[in-house]
């Protein structure tokens, strides 16, 4: 039977660690990450887990030291944001590449400069491309439940990838909801134990982790990222089809909200879904045909299952939370734009920026972008690509 409980989303994803009981954990605090490290420590002192606490004197050496514990064996996680995720830069890519399965708790915050500690998307987005797997949470119960899922995810023989769970800064991590939480023990079963075939304390096994490796090797590695990334799609939908089964809530790649008969879909990732769905059910009491496709897991990169489901879609807007500089737009609009490109469809698509710095993302905005894209179907406006929304006059 589910524990129904009252937390934030810094507070559930602390419990989620408590419960599953990993070997190590390195962190250094920076806001709005902070009390999930502080959380941990205070049930490690009070004797509710295990865990070896390690301190360390920056973001790059608790990444360093998260991963030597991984390396050597051992389930190893950590926590940051911002600016503590971009002092990883170098480690984030050295654990990919060495096939590492760390789990990171991303609190999302606005990379510097100027100066913000506020929620936008700029930090886990600037390490796409580093080869970590990333699942975004709407609410405080998927933070939740997404770190649970995250090991059996990141663990799997045919992944072996690091993991990033995240969650936006401030508007989930420290807003406190109704969650259902799972019993300890199921936890536990559920996630398992960490038993990885090949580590550096084998002594039956000699080998070297994050060797030099020059021209004629460099490419193969690569490509096994690839295939593992690949692999973790199939994994994904495995463990979250296993994890439906002991708590009654059902996860994707994605989640459509009355996109069935939608002619127009707004395609959103974080806590701003939700605001999106209220204009949604605003606009259906309208009789206007508005749906939300919300993007949970942005690495691997869903594309032909989201084109799939906006093939019948008269007007799509994409909505970035941060900015690439880019002449096509932001991260999640140029490859959703590339996906419904080799899916051979022609739909009127726009691309928007939103909530950058914690800029207010409200109903009403959201009301605003689905007239636009009614007009945008009816031909009766252009579309404006790559519109600051809430930007001051």
């Amino acid at each position: 039977m589910s524990i129904r409980e009252r937390m934030s989303g810094n507070e559930a994803v602390a419990h989620a660690i408590k419960q599953i009981n990993p070997d190590v954990m390195a962190a250094f605090p920076i806001t709005p990450s902070t009390e999930i490290p502080q959380m941990v420590s205070t049930f490690i002192a009070n004797g509710e887990c295990t865990t070896e606490f390690i301190p360390v004197e920056s973001e790059h050496s608790s990444m360093s030291a998260t991963m030597g514990a991984c390396a050597a064996g051992a389930r190893a996680i950590t926590a940051t944001s911002s600016c503590g995720l971009a002092y990883m830069w170098e480690v984030l890519y050295v654990a990919a590449s060495d096939r590492l399965p760390v789990v990171m708790a991303v609190v999302n915050r606005a990379l510097t400069g100027p100066i913000n500690i506020n929620c936008d998307h700029s930090d886990s987005m600037g390490a796409r491309d580093a080869g970590w797997i990333q699942i975004y949470a709407e609410n405080n119960q998927e933070a939740y439940d997404n770190y649970i899922q995250a090991f059996r995810i990141a663990e799997h023989s045919d992944v072996r990838l690091p993991f990033m769970a995240c969650q936006d800064g401030f508007i989930t991590s420290h807003a406190v909801e109704n969650i259902e939480l799972l019993e300890d023990d199921l936890v536990k079963k559920f996630v398992g134990d960490y038993e990885p075939e090949q580590f550096l304390l084998n002594a039956k096994m000699p080998m070297a982790v994050g060797p030099y490796a020059n021209s004629p090797f460099y490419m193969e590695t690569k490509m096994n990222q690839r295939l593992a990334m690949k692999n973790a799609k199939k994994v994904i939908l495995e463990v979250a089809s296993e994890f439906e089964k002991i708590s009654g809530r059902k996860y994707g790649f994605f989640e459509e909200y009355k996109t069935e008969d939608a002619d127009f879909v707004i395609v959103i990732m974080g806590s701003a879904a939700g605001t999106t769905k209220d204009a949604v059910d605003r606009l259906r009491e309208q009789g206007i045909k508005a749906g939300v496709l919300k993007i949970r897991v942005f690495r691997p990169f869903p594309g032909e299952e989201i084109a799939t489901a906006l093939k019948n879609v008269r007007a799509i807007a994409i909505m970035d939370r941060a900015e690439s500089f880019s002449a096509y737009g932001g991260p999640l609009g140029s490859e959703v734009k590339s996906a419904l490109f080799d899916a051979k469809l022609s739909i009127d698509t726009v691309n928007y920026f939103y909530g950058l710095g914690g800029r207010d993302y409200t109903v009403e905005a959201a009301t605003e972008i689905f007239n636009d894209l009614q007009d945008i179907a009816d031909k009766k406006t252009e579309p404006v690509q790559f519109k600051y929304i809430g930007l001051r006059k």
